[in-house]
């Protein structure tokens, strides 16, 4: 039988890790992590403080259906967007939505991050992109799975790999970031407030600032990802 304390304890760290990097105000925001193998996600509760979090508050759900399968809580509401990416994006075991200052001012002017200069280069490979607008059909419907689906969408039409672009902003609303692991999106999630803060300033001090050449966009990319990646110590 899955033992969930291990997820839930995952999860619940990666919870207080947002808290620590500045990126949560109230109860905004949540990180989520998935056993394929168990077919659950385990999810931060809907409303709860975060002071208050503890491993076993961590609700944990079916993948396919939503319903509980351990924990008390109820789950966060944006568990369907959650869901959804899982299913759709091969190689993502963790993701993280926040509101987040810089990102969500750049959600909420419906506008992609440029690629201004090599600190988003090392995590992002290329803009990072905005969706369109929900219809409103799709916000009267099943709100929180149309709002993965348009991400997915997004994602599709760009042609974009979900690991090469960990992130997304939804229009009008905030940030999603992911990894292949929970840690790794709220990872993710930092480096993503912070390009979306200097490309803020970039703007503030030149409006008509240029972005990233290709060149060294890929150079710094491919510093730290891939089968030419050689930053960091081996492993």
């Amino acid at each position: 039988m899955f033992n969930h304390a291990e997820l839930r304890e995952r999860v619940c760290e990666a919870n207080r890790e947002l808290v620590r990097a500045g990126l949560v105000t109230l109860t905004f925001g949540n990180a989520s992590g998935v056993d394929f193998a168990a077919g659950v996600l385990a999810i931060k509760p809907s409303g709860v403080a975060y002071d208050e979090l503890q491993p076993d508050a961590i609700v944990v759900v079916d993948l396919e259906t939503g319903e509980l399968v351990a924990g008390e809580g109820r789950p966060s509401s944006d568990t369907p967007t959650h869901a959804v990416l899982y299913r759709c994006f091969d190689g993502v075991g963790g993701i993280v939505h926040t509101h987040s200052r810089a990102a969500t001012a750049w959600a909420q002017a419906r506008r992609e991050i440029p690629c201004f200069g090599t600190t988003h280069a090392d995590h992002f490979r290329g803009p990072v992109p905005v969706t369109r607008p929900l219809a409103p059909a799709e916000i009267r419907g099943d709100y929180e799975e149309r709002t993965g689906d348009v991400i997915v969408e997004t994602f599709e039409r760009q042609g974009l790999d979900p690991l090469e672009t960990p992130a997304v902003l939804v229009a009008s609303h905030g940030p999603f970031a992911w990894g292949p692991d929970v840690a790794q999106a709220v990872e993710n999630a930092i480096a993503l407030e912070l390009v979306a803060e200097l490309a803020l300033h970039t703007l503030a001090l030149k409006v008509e600032a240029p972005v990233l050449d290709d060149d060294l966009r890929e150079r710094h990319f491919s510093r730290k990802h891939g089968p030419a990646a050689y930053y960091g110590q081996p492993q």
